[in-house]
């Protein structure tokens, strides 16, 4: 299959964390294959609530995606990020938790961040030689929502506005909603989620693919340094 673009996310291992974001978002990103959605009581159906995020799958952001520079190969993306995840040490969170950002309902990390901090931003700095230029098109979708001069900044230089310190972990599960549906959804999603978010250890990084159809798969799963060992 032909990828148009690359990304490093987060995604949870096979299980039950894994497999209730896949059935909520109706996309797994490790099977690259659409999931019935579980019928539950909500405003209006969860396809329309979880349309925008589907696409990518349940996971975490830590390198945006990106097109391949020019030259690159996938298969040199593919063991350049294997290499630089086998120098990085594992996260351990003390779990996660629903929050709102702005209109979305995501998943965010309880506890200590610096660490996630400073692992994406290994991700974003070190692979960046294997990133094309973004397109204008793209850097003016990015600047509609509104961006500080430090966002321009970073856009400009690293092809995406919220990496280093203006990176914040988080796991989207819906797209943006209106404000009389947030609590009514917020509610459902605290009691699917429940039981699957105390402590947790991010110990490899998915390099993952978009395909044609706009949808992302999970190409590698790759160790980070405690686990390479």
């Amino acid at each position: 299959m032909r990828w148009t673009r690359y990304a490093l996310y987060y995604t949870p291992p096979p299980g039950p964390l894994a497999a209730a974001g896949a059935d909520w978002l109706g996309w797994s990103i490790d099977e690259g294959a659409a999931r019935v959605q579980p019928a539950l009581p909500l405003p209006r159906p969860g396809e329309a609530i979880t349309e925008a995020p589907r696409r990518y799958g349940f996971h975490a952001t830590l390198k945006p995606p990106f097109r391949l520079a020019g030259g690159r190969q996938p298969e040199e993306l593919e063991a350049g990020a294997r290499a630089l995840c086998a120098r990085l040490p594992p996260v351990r969170l003390a779990g996660l938790r629903l929050a709102a950002l702005g209109p979305f309902l995501a998943l965010v990390p309880e506890g200590e961040t610096g660490p996630l901090g400073a692992l994406a931003g290994a991700l974003v700095e070190g692979l960046d030689s294997f990133r094309a230029p973004p397109a204008e098109a793209d850097l003016a979708r990015r600047r509609v929502s509104g961006l500080s001069a430090r966002q321009e900044e970073l856009l400009q230089r690293w092809g995406y506005p919220y990496v280093f310190e203006e990176f914040a972990f988080h796991m989207t599960l819906t797209g943006p909603l209106p404000e009389e549906e947030r609590d009514a959804v917020a509610s459902t999603l605290r009691t699917l989620f429940a039981p699957h978010l105390g402590p947790l250890t991010i110990d490899e990084i998915t390099l993952a693919g978009e395909d044609e159809a706009g949808r992302f798969h999970s190409l590698a799963r790759l160790p980070l340094a405690e686990a390479a060992g």
